[in-house]
């Protein structure tokens, strides 16, 4: 939801890159978020590459969002979610099993 909003608020900034970043961000998390919650299919190759993937996009736009987080909040907002996402990925990832 951060770097939706982000998003957002960078098309009305002229900050493409950013809000692009941002917008790729949510949907990798977004569609790694619905294959988790479908357990029936559960694919432990398919999901462990999801969640990388979804690491690797988040620490790309925490990077971008971070560059910009002194002058703009919802930068500073969506580089903390992204922080905070990736570890929980990290997290999660130690932990499952196939």
């Amino acid at each position: 939801m951060a770097a939706t909003m982000c998003a957002d608020a960078d098309s009305g900034e002229n900050m493409g890159r950013c809000a692009s970043m941002c917008m790729n961000t949510a949907d990798v998390a977004t569609a790694t978020m619905r294959m988790m919650m479908r357990t029936g299919g559960y694919d432990m190759k398919v999901m462990s590459s999801m969640m990388t993937a979804c690491m690797v996009m988040g620490e790309a736009c925490a990077a971008e969002c971070g560059s910009h987080a002194e002058m703009s909040e919802h930068c500073r907002i969506c580089a903390s979610a992204c922080r905070a996402m990736v570890e929980a990925c990290s997290k999660m990832m130690s932990g499952m099993k196939g």
